[in-house]
């Protein structure tokens, strides 16, 4: 595609060079660069791209897209803001094949990955080609690419969107993160319907206070992004967002919504409820335990309907997911016991775990857990009196430390315990906190795993090495 092609989709003040510049892919990382890419030029959290651009030039950029000209021999286009036309363009790249499908966008604080796979799994039930991108990965087509972000970035996103299309892929569910929000990642895509989970406590690392971080997940439904907002009517900015848009249909317990349930029968191995789906009655039975998930698999069942799947391919859809990788997923019984995994990061996300766990727990509910560094520091102390409030035992270790002191974020999480009298140790090693607690289970006890859910990696130090609570978990247990 030449540069000129590119440049009708984008606001620019300024263009020095050959329009009729071939382009022959995309690139925002020089480090990445292939000979005769466009690279993108644009000041990020820690880094400005310009200052990489002649690195970019001497590995074969054929033209940059910058914010200010630059002592360079290739193709310039000026524009106001780098970051803010990567989709457009990427968009015009890949032929505009996100048009070609059928997209559903999933966001919210919890719940999102489930959420996806539960429409990925009715679905298929309805006999539908479906895809899904998240923070597990991507997949669709008997294809599967290794999770990076939640919401990749434009570049990668509508790549894999083509490719999509081009498998014949009719719908995807994809993740819609906060940061992908502020970014700016999803600039012109449309979306068939946009689901809110709910908004609870994270991420005020980077969105300093709950109100831009509300505000921030609100785009999702501004600017005719969604022809339908399915909505979690018993959260405070899903109400909000209710009385706020006009195509919105909401689903809940507590609050009055279109779709709810009723008759509501919890186990260690799954939930069975009876749905209201827009006035029509149905059984439920999932395969996954929890209250939550009962409001993932109304927000799945409510936007599969507004698509015009039968209410029975939504049931046996339902019933056909297993579990969500990572997310309270029964991983062992071991001495009587039930181990569980569980991606839970966040305060909201670990009381809910917790709650759920221990209405169906026997014995001793042991809670092993961390939080992750450089991130929001506040939650620790909370999480930490959430974990003493529900479980008979913590056992406190680290996430993903990266670049702080494990001990100093363990301290942190101890604020919130110390008060408590509830019994509770430090390991901060992982693996052997892990191996600890396996230890401690006898018949009836639970042991809920959490923070890392599907993870295979653990940061520390800027580096990712192999890890993964599942397979620690049976290799302890032989």
């Amino acid at each position: 595609m030449k540069l000129g092609e590119l440049l009708k989709y984008i606001e620019y003040s300024e263009v020095f060079g050959d329009r009729e510049t071939l382009i022959k892919g995309l690139c925002d990382n020089s480090r990445k660069i292939k000979e005769g890419e466009l690279f993108f030029c644009y000041k990020g959290e820690k880094y400005d791209s310009h200052d990489f651009a002649e690195e970019a030039v001497k590995s074969g950029a054929a033209a940059l897209i910058c914010e200010k000209k630059l002592n360079l021999d290739v193709p310039q286009i000026i524009v106001k803001d780098g970051r803010a036309v990567v989709a457009a363009v990427a968009r015009a790249y890949y032929g505009f094949a996100d048009e070609k499908l059928k997209l559903v966008g999933v966001t919210g604080t919890n719940g999102k990955t489930t959420t996806t796979y539960m429409l990925e799994s009715i679905f298929k039930a309805a006999g539908k080609s479906a895809g899904v991108i998240g923070t597990l990965g991507i997949s669709y087509a008997d294809k599967f690419v290794s999770p990076e972000l939640t919401t990749p970035d434009p570049i990668f996103l509508h790549s894999i969107l083509a490719d999509m299309q081009s498998c014949g892929v009719e719908y995807v569910f994809m993740e819609v993160s906060a940061h992908a929000l502020h970014f700016n990642k999803i600039d012109g895509l449309r979306y068939e319907v946009g689901i809110f989970t709910n908004c609870t406590q994270d991420h005020l690392d980077f969105f300093k206070n709950m109100r831009d971080y509300a505000e921030c997940k609100k785009k999702l439904f501004q600017d005719g992004r969604c022809k339908y907002a399915v909505l979690n009517s018993d959260d405070k900015l899903g109400m909000q967002l209710s009385g706020e848009i006009k195509n919105a249909v909401s689903f809940g317990l507590k609050n009055p919504a279109d779709v709810f349930a009723v008759d509501i029968a919890e186990k260690l191995n799954g939930t069975s409820f009876v749905i209201n789906l827009f006035d029509e009655l149905y059984e439920m039975n999932l395969n996954v335990p929890a209250l939550h998930n009962v409001y993932n698999a109304m927000g799945a069942a409510a936007c599969a309907k507004i698509l015009g799947i039968r209410t029975e391919d939504i049931a046996k859809g339902l019933n056909e997911l297993k579990n969500v990788t990572g997310r309270l997923e029964h991983v062992a019984n071991y001495n009587g016991a039930d181990i569980f995994v569980d991606f839970a990061h966040t305060p909201d996300g670990l009381e809910k775990s917790l709650q759920a766990l221990k209405k169906l727990c026997k014995g001793n509910l042991f809670c092993l857990f961390g939080c992750g560094g450089n991130r929001d520091k506040t939650k620790r102390p909370i999480m930490g009196e959430i974990a003493a409030k529900y479980s008979d035992f913590c056992i406190i270790t680290s996430d993903n430390p990266r670049y702080e002191d494990p001990y100093d974020i363990i301290t942190d999480i101890e604020k919130g315990l110390k008060n408590s009298g509830k019994r509770y140790v430090t390991v901060t090693d992982r693996e052997a906190a892990t191996e600890y607690a396996v230890n401690l289970l006898e018949k009836g006890d639970i042991l809920l795993v959490a923070g890392k859910g599907g993870e295979y990696y653990q940061e520390i130090m800027g580096i990712k090495h192999s890890y993964n609570d599942n397979t620690v978990i049976r290799k302890i247990i032989g």
